[in-house]
């Protein structure tokens, strides 16, 4: 498995723009299907249209320091706004403040108050995750936009910022954004089972995501991979759906749509097996989510049983993160793995210098023996 798995990891991180809709999202689809019919299964790569947004020029001007920057892509657009630079929790004009892909982080914490309480004329955010730079916010409310304009900004401009904020200076924050319908696809295969009267089991993952972020997602790609090349020569005796989901950083609109497509799939699988974020992320930090007491046990006994034990535990009955939160929405049955990595959402997430190989392997071996024990 091991040869596999590197190759799988190389494999995504060639592909270096994983967003969705993009020509390597593209990509990454026919690669997806190739390994599956490789495996020896039947692909389907499921295409279905959506409204892209193309950032061209997004900055802030104070003073005449202008400093790029990228949309929040589920906020409310207008192309010039101009305003005094206030701390955030002002209210007033253009207000600034920190913020990290973590959703604990208090600086998004605040962030996600301002926007719901649509105070201000504009927001400028500054990037505090766990790398220098410009680490993104996802768009979960993609579909539903709200709230002011918000501009995203590398954390070096955080000192410049905060004087400005100080001084009482003024801003311009200009949004120059190209939007037009797109196709994204999903990729899907079934294993078919040798009892038909069984509900099936579904195993998904994201295959989308803000840049390469290889740490952020191929720990999820190669354990889906891995379930399939198993299930391929060693047939179930339920149904096991796949689903590899773009749309992830777009309020998972891929995981939406397969919804739709698969009505009541939700709540009548046997159960899902979401295969979240950062799993084979350096100094990862694992994060279990179950939606009863059978899949905590199952779950957590296969995966120490490869030494992976949770940092934290979503407590059962609470909305969980990530996709599953999607299946907790319809009534249905989880198993979902997540973690930490310090290049969260951040284009310096590559292999090999993000990737604990070995405890990548070790996550495949325990999610496909989860799955084995799921699909009997």
């Amino acid at each position: 498995m091991q040869h596999s798995i590197r190759a799988d990891i190389a494999a995504w991180d060639e592909i270096l723009d994983h967003r969705t809709g993009s020509s390597g999202d593209t990509a990454t689809s026919v690669w997806l299907a190739d390994a599956i019919t490789a495996a020896g299964a039947v692909p389907h790569i499921d295409h279905f249209s959506f409204n892209r947004l193309t950032p061209q020029k997004c900055s802030v001007t104070i003073d005449g320091l202008c400093i790029d920057g990228v949309p929040l892509f589920d906020c409310l657009f207008s192309p010039h706004v101009e305003a005094p630079l206030n701390p955030l929790a002002t209210g007033k004009g253009i207000g600034v403040t920190t913020f990290s892909p973590n959703a604990q982080h208090p600086g998004t914490q605040a962030l996600l108050q301002a926007r719901e309480g649509n105070l201000h004329q504009g927001i400028v955010a500054v990037s505090e995750g766990g790398t220098d730079g410009l680490s993104l916010l996802n768009a979960d409310h993609f579909s539903r936009p709200f709230g002011p304009p918000v501009l995203q900004v590398d954390g070096c401009h955080k000192d410049s910022l905060m004087k400005a904020v100080t001084s009482g200076l003024i801003g311009c924050m200009s949004f120059d954004i190209h939007q037009q319908s797109a196709e994204a696809s999903n990729v899907q295969t079934t294993i078919r089972g040798t009892d038909a009267s069984l509900a099936p089991l579904v195993i998904m993952t994201p295959k989308s995501a803000w840049w390469t972020c290889t740490a952020e997602r191929s720990g999820g790609i190669v354990a889906w991979l891995a379930c399939i090349r198993y299930f391929a020569l060693n047939p179930p005796s339920r149904d096991v759906l796949f689903t590899a989901n773009t749309g992830h950083e777009l309020g998972h609109s891929g995981l939406e749509h397969y919804l739709r497509e698969q009505k009541n799939l939700g709540a009548t699988a046997h159960a899902w097996i979401h295969l979240g974020a950062n799993l084979g992320a350096v100094d990862s930090i694992p994060r279990f989510q179950f939606s009863n007491e059978y899949l905590e046990n199952l779950g957590t006994t296969h995966f120490a049983a490869f030494d992976i034990h949770p940092g934290s535990s979503t407590p059962i009955g609470v909305r969980p993160g990530g996709e599953a939160c999607n299946i907790y929405d319809e009534g249905g049955q989880y198993l979902s793995l997540l973690g930490s990595n310090r290049w969260f959402h951040h284009p310096d997430d590559r292999w090999p210098h993000s990737i604990d190989l070995d405890r990548t392997i070790r996550i495949a071996d325990a999610v496909v023996r989860i799955a084995k024990d799921l699909a009997a």
